[in-house]
Order: C-alpha cells, then sequence, then structure tokens
C-alpha cells in the first residue's frame, strides 16, 4: 500500500508464486509418487536441483513493476532504445534515469551497466544490449547473447544483490529466435546458480504472453523439478549446451589473436626488425591448419612436436564430441550402462558403468564411443570418479583391450587429469590379470587409480550408500557373496 493506502501497482517477488510451486501442488492433486533413485540411470547434464529451483521465478508481467533488488532493462548501444520494456522502466523511473543514462556513455552489445531505480522499487537497473542477429552470424549472436545474460549476473554478484528481475533480453527489434534465445538465457542462469547460487536468493523471469509458451515448455529442461521431469526432460536438450558456464563453444572457430601477430609474447621491441621476422609464419593464423598430409607424415615420422601433438589431438576429440551431439544414440542410453550418479566423500562427481549392460557384440562400439564422450565431455571438466560394476559379467560384456585403448587415445587432456579413481566392483582373478597387463603396457597413469573392490562395504567408505545408485542384482548378488550391509560395519582401510 502507498501512504494514502491505494493498492501499489508494484509486485513483491515474495508474493509470486515459484517455478516449484504449482508443480507441487498438480503432484499432490493426481497423487503422483515421485520416481526413486533407483529408477534414474542416466542423468540430464542439469539435474533436478531443489535448492536452485527455489531460487526461479516465472511471472507473466512488467519487469518495471517488480520489488526486487533489480531489474534488467534492454536496450541498444546509446541506451536510448525505445522498445516495451525500456518504455515502461523509462515511465516509472522518472526523467531522472534519462540524465543518469547520459553519465553512462552507453553501453557495447554483451556488456552490462548499473544505474539507480530512482521511482521503481527495484532500487537498481542493470542496462543490457543484445545482439542483432543474422543467422550467417549465428555464433556471435550466441556469444553475445551469453554475455548479456552472464554480465548482468555478474554484476549482481559484485554488489551483493539479492534478487534480479530479467525481461526477455532478446528484444522482437533485433530479431533473435525466441526459443533459441530462452535455450541461452536459461542455462545460463542454471549455470551460474551453480557455481555462485549463494549470492542470490531470487531470479524473476518477467515475460509476456507471447514468452509465456516457450518460457514454461524450456524451463524444465534446465530446471527440471522432480528426477521425473528431469527423464522427460532429457531426449528434449538441444545438442549443443555450452561449457561448464553454459557459454556457446564452438571448437572449430576459437582463433586466438595476438596483440602484435608475428611477436612472441615476451619479445622485446630492442630486439629489431631481425628478431620480428624471424617469428613470421608463428602466430595464430599461420598456424590454423597447414598441409595435412604433411602433418599426418611427420606424426609418422615422429618428427611432430609435442605442442603439435596435442593440437591435432584436440581436433581429434572436437570432431569426435561434434559428432556425438549430432548422432542419435538413444539406442545406447536405453541400455543404461553409463550415469551419473551422487558425490564421494570428497565431493567429486561419480560416474557409474555397469558391465553386465553392455552387449559388447550386439551394439555398434563406435556408437558406444561416442555416447560416451557425450555424456562425459562436462562432467570430466571437474574432478569425478568412475565405478565400475564387474558384478556377474561374461564374455559378451567384455569390452576388447583394442576399444579401451581407442577411448583412451581418444578424450581429451581433461578426462585423464580429472579422473581421481577408478573403483572395479567384483573383480575376478582373470579381470585383475586383464586390467594389470592394459595399465602396465597399454596406457600410462592409469594404474595407480584403479582401486579393487571385493564388497559393496568397501566401496561406501569412500562413496556413501545414498550417493550411488546400485543395480538391484550388484546388490543381490554382494548379499549372497559377503552378506548383508550393515552401516555399522567399522570403513575398510584398503580405500
Amino acid at each position: 500500500m502507498d501512504p494514502l493506502g491505494a493498492p501499489s501497482q508494484f509486485v513483491d517477488i515474495d508474493t509470486l508464486p515459484g517455478w516449484t510451486d504449482a508443480y507441487e501442488a498438480k503432484q499432490l492433486d493426481s497423487h503422483q509418487n515421485p520416481v526413486g533413485k533407483a529408477q534414474v540411470d542416466v542423468r540430464s547434464p542439469f539435474p533436478y536441483r531443489k535448492d536452485i529451483n527455489e531460487k526461479i521465478i516465472l511471472w507473466k508481467g512488467d519487469v518495471a513493476l517488480l520489488n526486487c533488488t533489480a531489474i534488467v532493462n534492454t536496450s541498444n548501444e546509446s541506451l536510448t532504445d525505445k522498445n516495451p520494456v525500456s518504455e515502461s522502466i523509462f515511465m516509472h523511473a522518472g526523467p531522472d534515469l534519462k540524465d543518469e543514462l547520459q553519465k553512462l556513455k552507453g553501453c557495447r552489445t554483451g556488456e552490462a551497466k548499473l544505474s539507480k531505480g530512482f521511482n521503481l522499487a527495484a532500487r537498481f537497473i542493470i542496462h543490457t544490449v543484445g545482439p542483432k542477429y543474422k543467422s550467417r552470424y549465428r555464433t556471435a549472436a550466441e556469444s553475445s547473447l551469453y554475455s548479456c545474460y552472464r554480465n548482468v549476473l555478474q554484476l549482481a554478484k559484485e554488489q551483493a544483490m539479492c534478487s534480479v528481475g530479467f525481461c526477455v533480453i532478446n528484444s522482437v527489434k533485433r530479431c533473435y529466435p525466441l526459443e533459441d534465445a530462452t535455450h541461452i538465457a536459461l542455462r545460463t542462469v542454471r549455470r551460474f546458480l551453480e557455481i555462485h547460487g549463494e549470492t542470490l536468493e531470487k531470479v524473476v523471469f518477467a515475460v509476456s504472453e507471447l514468452e509465456e509458451a516457450t518460457y514454461q515448455k524450456l524451463l524444465p529442461l534446465y530446471f527440471p523439478r522432480s528426477l521425473e521431469e528431469e527423464i522427460q526432460s532429457l531426449p528434449y536438450l538441444p545438442a549443443d549446451i555450452g561449457n561448464a558456464e553454459g557459454e556457446p563453444v564452438v571448437p572449430e572457430r576459437q582463433i586466438r589473436i595476438t596483440e602484435k601477430p608475428g611477436v612472441p609474447d615476451d619479445a622485446s621491441d630492442e630486439e629489431g626488425l631481425e628478431a620480428d621476422l624471424s617469428f613470421i609464419g608463428s602466430h595464430a593464423f599461420a598456424r590454423m591448419e597447414g598441409d595435412v598430409d604433411k602433418q599426418r607424415r611427420l606424426i609418422l615420422q615422429g618428427q611432430l612436436s609435442e605442442a603439435a601433438l596435442q593440437k591435432q589431438h584436440q581436433r581429434n576429440y572436437n570432431r569426435w564430441l561434434c559428432q556425438a551431439r549430432a548422432e542419435d544414440l538413444s539406442d545406447i542410453a536405453s541400455l543404461k550402462a553409463l550415469y551419473q550418479t551422487g558425490v564421494d566423500n570428497c565431493g567429486r562427481t561419480v560416474m557409474v558403468v555397469v558391465g553386465r549392460n553392455i552387449p559388447v557384440t550386439l551394439i555398434d562400439m563406435e556408437k558406444a564411443l561416442l555416447y560416451f564422450i557425450h555424456v562425459m565431455d562436462h562432467i570430466a571438466v571437474k574432478e569425478y570418479v568412475l565405478v565400475y560394476f564387474h558384478t556377474l559379467t561374461n564374455d559378451y560384456n567384455q569390452l576388447d583391450s583394442n576399444f579401451l585403448k581407442k577411448l583412451y587415445d581418444v578424450v581429451d587432456a581433461k578426462y585423464k587429469r580429472n579422473l581421481k579413481a577408478l573403483y572395479f566392483v567384483h573383480p575376478t582373478f582373470r579381470s585383475k590379470v586383464s586390467a594389470w597387463f592394459f595399465t602396465t603396457f597399454t596406457v600410462s597413469g592409469l594404474k595407480d587409480k584403479i582401486h579393487y573392490v571385493e564388497s559393496l562395504q568397501q566401496l561406501f567408505a569412500a562413496i556413501p550408500p545414498e550417493q550411488i545408485d546400485l543395480p538391484p542384482f550388484v546388490l543381490e548378488y554382494d548379499a549372497r557373496e559377503n552378506g548383508p550391509y550393515y552401516s555399522s560395519y567399522p570403513p575398510s582401510p584398503d580405500l
């Protein structure tokens, strides 16, 4: 209420229903039971997180009316754009806003700048400039739009803001396809909250009636409200979900440009023209591809430098990754042989491989390799552990050493660097011997990371039982061979 007792036009975000509220009410009305952990085998790269969902609000209304710490204004480079969002903000903020914006001296595409809220309920306005969209410059537009959302959130974090109200930054004037832009908006906010969630209490997406349906459709992909919704949304995620921060990544187009092409970073100006000329051809553009046949010949002759080999390997991995994101791998996913579960005692992501679920003689092993890359690429950017259940595998489930060698050779450096442990559960004597030969003579650096686990009790000393989804047959086998698990057992010193 205002001082005269009239109802205020501004909306307190604490009175708005959260993203999870309507869903929970629907579940109660329909008496639906959530999916149990044991039923979840393949997890989304955007898993169900109740703590994150509680921060999200989808609201159909004018962002200028939100009573939160800051609202977002979408404008042009001179901050004078006339669109429904900016016009409403200017009208409610009053004439002082226009005067302050002149002091900001404009805003470049993708940047974010801060002003006071003046007569608004919000204390601040964060101004940002979305890109003009052209299909032939799609990658640049995606990167710029990502920067808009990321810079707004970063500014909110730096200013210790509690809540932010987002308008739809991609204005109709700038021709950005609504659905494509919404994917970028949602995944950027999601990744930011995963990393810096403690800095923000609420994020409001203020949308119009035309935009609401798109947000309602895509929000479950990035903010699933249950394990069931996570599973249902997984097939609808786009192939490109960005990197660990949601930023669009096109490896083939990443070119490093130095300030002075042709001169190394540490070269001094006094070295003269002769030194400058000696480095011509060594800068980024000259190194882009070169003679591919010559490179392959040098590789065979063992004459290619370590840096060139690494670059060649990374390029090869990026080709595999692009193919993995474009391929239909639903038949491999249905095997439930590889999935993400919880975290170990050190907080590292746990990935599970179920040997018995891999029918080696019946499936396309190249597609299996593609699926592994598709699932693991975003996991391997941080420390993780693998749990391999060798339980009840037979000759039809044995992964060939040539396939494992190819897998090890294809994946990039982060997989090997961030893998901290491989727990080999229920090994046989034969499998131990095979693993020893493989890690001793075929690959290096893996041998010290393998831990042979004879019982689940040993595994639970490293990974709490509530943090790992166990196939029922593994539990039955372990109970039969080692007796039932009791939490009072002392932890195993072997792990």
